[in-house]
């Protein structure tokens, strides 16, 4: 048995989801495909895959072993590369997630300018408001808003976002300026949430820990922000959102940002991948290309 060859035969199937689109990838007929992956386990020991009529599963040992094999193709595929000589160039297929709305603004544009740069690189995008989880869902790297909790992840910091408040000129017009959080209770707001309760808008002071909580009672509840951008445009009520989301729309002068003086600490934005040996060369050119186009890019739509 070729190992290389068992191991590349792995890899294919658990990207490609099943034994016939490896075939088509490795250019296979199905029963080599099938009866390389049967000699892979019985020289083992151990089931790699759980085979159903709809899907494949890895089990718990096929699952560690999947990212040891992955891991040691890129090496060598790394190692070919550099003994080539400076001609050489990345090369393979790249799983990126990201928040859907970050993902499309700022996020897509950076991954084209790098695939026109990179031709033998193709790049596979995940864009979820779910935080999928690296290892289980094969992501290569993972853009995430927010505190990051205690991992053995690597995170490279490529800027932070804002929590804002803002509304349209029709809407304060005929409601007032809020002048504080709690002028919040009186004014029209909408929400947004996956959930079916709304959850509260949480502000901070001058850098004071404690942050108060403003319940609010929405006129109007959506489960978008592009939905309660667009409503806020439409003078139904003040909204809050991630800056990002409102910059075009305050840049334009649709919206207002308001009670900038209460709006909680930015929420950080990283570059999130696992940390095990050195990084293969693809995800070393992408981190390169990605981080700093993506904190100019975060710079340039942070609102006064």
């Amino acid at each position: 048995m070729d190992r290389f060859e068992a191991m590349s035969i792995l890899v294919a199937v658990v990207e490609a989801g099943s034994l016939t689109g490896a075939g088509r990838r490795l250019n296979l007929p199905l029963p080599s495909v099938s009866r390389k992956l049967a000699e892979l386990e019985d020289y083992l020991g151990t089931r790699l895959l759980t085979r159903t009529t709809r899907k494949l599963t890895l089990t718990d040992a096929g699952n560690d072993y999947f990212h040891s094999c992955k891991r040691i193709l890129e090496e060598v595929g790394d190692a070919e590369r550099k003994a080539a000589g400076e001609q050489s160039a990345p090369k393979g297929e790249l799983v990126v997630t990201a928040p859907i709305v970050f993902g499309r603004l700022h996020v897509l544009p950076v991954v084209s300018a790098f695939l026109s740069i990179y031709p033998d690189i193709n790049v596979r995008m995940l864009l979820s408001d779910r935080n999928v989880h690296l290892l289980e869902d094969n992501i290569d790297l993972a853009v995430r808003i927010g505190a990051l909790p205690d991992s053995s992840m690597v995170a490279k910091r490529v800027g932070s976002v804002r929590r804002v408040t803002c509304g349209s000129a029709g809407c304060f017009e005929r409601h007032g300026v809020p002048a504080s959080p709690a002028d919040l209770e009186r004014l029209p707001c909408v929400t947004f949430d996956m959930m079916a309760s709304p959850s509260p808008w949480v502000f901070g002071k001058g850098g004071n820990a404690r942050e108060p909580v403003v319940e609010i009672r929405p006129r109007l509840c959506v489960n978008t922000a592009e939905a309660a951008l667009d409503a806020a445009i439409a003078s139904v009520g003040v909204t809050c959102v991630l800056s990002y989301q409102a910059a075009r729309a305050v840049k334009e002068g649709l919206l207002q940002v308001v009670l900038q003086d209460f709006e909680p600490a930015p929420l950080p934005v990283h570059i999130v991948y696992q940390g095990r040996g050195e990084l293969p060369f693809k995800m070393r050119s992408f981190l390169d290309f990605a981080a700093p186009r993506l904190r100019e890019r975060l710079e340039e739509v942070a609102l006064a």
